[in-house]
C-alpha cells in the first residue's frame, strides 16, 4: 500500500487545542500559551503541567499547591505500587510501568489525575533500582517533582541533577497531537477513564517509532567512540543505508527547537560534573563532534532533505548523565509526557466528541454467489 499523507493523517485536523502547537517551518513550540524556551529552565515541571491542566478539571491548582498535591501524590503511589513493583521488574521498563499504571483508579477527576502524573515519576526510579539490585526509595512530599524523581534513582540530593531533569520533563511535557497523544484522546473521547487514556499512551509510546529511539543513541556514540572517528562513522553508516539515530523529525524542517533547550541543560550539568561523576565533559564533546560532522555529512549527501538534530539526541546525553540506563530512557520520557496526555484526555472528554474516521477498502471485491 502507498503510504501517501493521508495514510498518516498527515494534514490531517483531528482536534482543537489550547494545550500546544508545533511550528515545524519556524521552529516553534508553544506549551500552554508559552513558548518552550520561556519554559524549560525557568519554570518548574509541576508549574507547567499545572498550566497544562488548567481549566479542565472542578478545581484550578496555583503552582504552589499543585506542587503539594503532586507531592503527596507521589507518596500515595508510591505506597499503592511498591510491592506490586518488585513481582514486574523483570519486565522491559515499559511493560513493567504499563502493569503498574494499570493498578491505579481510572477515574476522570483531579485526584486520579495527580496519581497517574506521579506514578511514572515514583516507579522508574525504583524499577531502574530494582533491576540493579538495589532497594527503592520512597518519595518526599516537600521536594519537587524532578529533584524527587532524581532523588529516587540515587539516594542523593544533587541540584544540577534536579535542574537537568527537570528541563527535561518540562521540555517532553507537551507536543501537539503526536501518536501517543492521540491515542490517549481517541480513548477519552469514548468517555473511558483517564487511566485508560494514559495506558494508551503509553502503550503508543513503546513503539521505536515515536518513544523508543533515545537508547539508539547512545549505542551511535559508543560505536564512534572518539570525536576524531565521527565522520569517517556516520559516512560508513549511510553508506549502509542506516538511519542516524537522533537527526530529522517528521514535522520540524529546521532544528527541533526541544534540542536546544536539553543541550543547554546538558552543558549546565557537564559543567556541574567533577571527576568522581565520570566525563561528562568528554561525552558532550564527543556528541558535540557527532552533531557537527553528522549535519555538515547530511547536507551534503541529502540537501533536498533537512534534517537536523531531533529532541533525541540530547535526551539520550542527559538522561544517561543522570544515571537512568537507556531501556529506562522511554519510561522517563513518560513521566514528562504523562502530563500531555492527561490534559489532552480531559479536553478530549470536555470538548469533543468520539473520534471515529472512515478508512478507503482497498482489498477484493466479494465475489457473487453462483
Amino acid at each position: 500500500m502507498a503510504h501517501d499523507g493521508m495514510s498518516g493523517l498527515d494534514d490531517v485536523i483531528a482536534a482543537e487545542t489550547r494545550l500546544s502547537a508545533v511550528d515545524g517551518q519556524r521552529g516553534e513550540l508553544i506549551i500552554a500559551g508559552a513558548r518552550l524556551e520561556d519554559l524549560a529552565g525557568k519554570a518548574p515541571f509541576e508549574a507547567v503541567a499545572a498550566r497544562l491542566f488548567k481549566g479542565l478539571f472542578d478545581t484550578d491548582l496555583p503552582p504552589d499547591a499543585f506542587a503539594r498535591r503532586l507531592g503527596a501524590a507521589r507518596v500515595d503511589a508510591y505506597r499503592a505500587l511498591a510491592t506490586a513493583a518488585r513481582g514486574v521488574a523483570a519486565m522491559p521498563p515499559m511493560d513493567a510501568l504499563r502493569a503498574l499504571v494499570a493498578r491505579l483508579a481510572d477515574g476522570d477527576d483531579l485526584d486520579t489525575a495527580l496519581s497517574l502524573l506521579a506514578a511514572p515519576a515514583v516507579m522508574t526510579p525504583a524499577l531502574v533500582r530494582l533491576r540493579r539490585d538495589l532497594p527503592p526509595i520512597a518519595p518526599r512530599a516537600d521536594l519537587g517533582h524532578a529533584a524527587d524523581m532524581a532523588r529516587m534513582l540515587t539516594g542523593s540530593d544533587r541540584a544540577d541533577a534536579a535542574a537537568a531533569l527537570d528541563v527535561y520533563l518540562v521540555t517532553v511535557s507537551d507536543h501537539g497531537l503526536n501518536a501517543s497523544t492521540f491515542a490517549a484522546r481517541v480513548v477519552a473521547s469514548t468517555w473511558a477513564g483517564l487511566g485508560s487514556s494514559a495506558i494508551a499512551g503509553l502503550s503508543a509510546l513503546k513503539g521505536p517509532l515515536h518513544g523508543g529511539a533515545p537508547g539508539p543513541v547512545i549505542e551511535m556514540l559508543d560505536g564512534i567512540g572518539a570525536p576524531e572517528r565521527a565522520a569517517a562513522w556516520i559516512e560508513a553508516a549511510l553508506d549502509h543505508g542506516d538511519r542516524l539515530m537522533g537527526f530529522g523529525h517528521r514535522i520540524y524542517k529546521v532544528r527541533d527547537p526541544r534540542a536546544d533547550a536539553l543541550k543547554a541543560a546538558v552543558q549546565r550539568l557537564a559543567a556541574a560534573r567533577s571527576a568522581p561523576d565520570g566525563d561528562a565533559a568528554g561525552r558532550l564533546a564527543l556528541a558535540e563532534a557527532v552533531e557537527r560532522a553528522a549535519l555538515d555529512i547530511l547536507r551534503r549527501r541529502k540537501p533536498d532533505r533537512p534534517l537536523d538534530v531531533n529532541v533525541e539526541f540530547y535526551t539520550a546525553l542527559l538522561l544517561e548523565a543522570l544515571g537512568f540506563p537507556p531501556e529506562a530512557f522511554t519510561a522517563v520520557f513518560a513521566a514528562g509526557r504523562m502530563a500531555g496526555w492527561l490534559a489532552h484526555a480531559r479536553e478530549q472528554r470536555l470538548t469533543g466528541r468520539l473520534i471515529r474516521p472512515q478508512s478507503r477498502y482497498v482489498g477484493p471485491r466479494a465475489a457473487a454467489a453462483a
